[in-house]
């Protein structure tokens, strides 16, 4: 197995390790939670790059990688309804794209195509990334100390406010022009 692949298996472990310490409530547990998903993160990064600069795509990268980043994602999503971080229906939204878009490319790999990731489905990764770790840095931070406080205070909740609703518009408008610009997978089928 390649490196990027096992990059993209760690992502898997990491995520449930991030859940883990995530619904832990003892000291630090939401500054572990920010690291672990800011590495579970890296590895996307990493792996994409790496496969891409040493020719190691492979089918099971192709699959695996976006479901990797859609468990990552969804589940941090879904834990910060249930410690009240996020509301239910933003994540909804969110999570509803992510499976609408997982069932296109199932739909497209039974008719033997595969649809691969576009820019505008990266910029919505990117703008998700960016939410849930900045909800993170939110709720960690006060555990820094008070020398934290007025470092983070003034510039934290409204940066995180904006990225949310960023993420959340990317992530439906991208989803949209997705399904619409492959509708010939399903047109058909409806």
């Amino acid at each position: 197995m390649n490196v990027p692949n096992r990059l993209t298996i760690s992502r898997f472990a990491l995520t449930a390790l991030f859940l883990l310490i995530f619904f832990a409530r003892y000291k630090y547990a939401d500054t572990m939670a920010l690291l672990l998903f800011s590495a579970a993160s890296l590895t996307d990064y990493f792996d994409g790059k790496i496969a891409r600069r040493d020719n190691l795509i492979t089918n099971f990268g192709i699959l695996m990688d976006p479901l990797a980043d859609k468990i990552l994602v969804c589940s941090a999503f879904i834990a910060f309804v249930e410690r009240g971080f996020m509301p239910a229906w933003m994540v909804v939204l969110i999570v509803g794209r992510e499976l609408a878009i997982t069932g296109l490319r199932l739909l497209a790999a039974s008719k033997q195509q595969v649809l691969a990731a576009e820019r505008y489905g990266k910029h919505k990764t990117i703008s998700q990334i960016v939410a849930i770790i900045s909800l993170l840095v939110s709720f960690s931070y006060p555990e820094w100390g008070s020398w934290a406080l007025p470092l983070f205070d003034f510039w934290v909740p409204p940066f995180t406010k904006v990225a949310v609703w960023v993420s959340v518009i990317l992530t439906v408008s991208s989803g949209l022009l997705y399904l619409w610009k492959n509708r010939e997978i399903y047109i058909n089928d409806v």
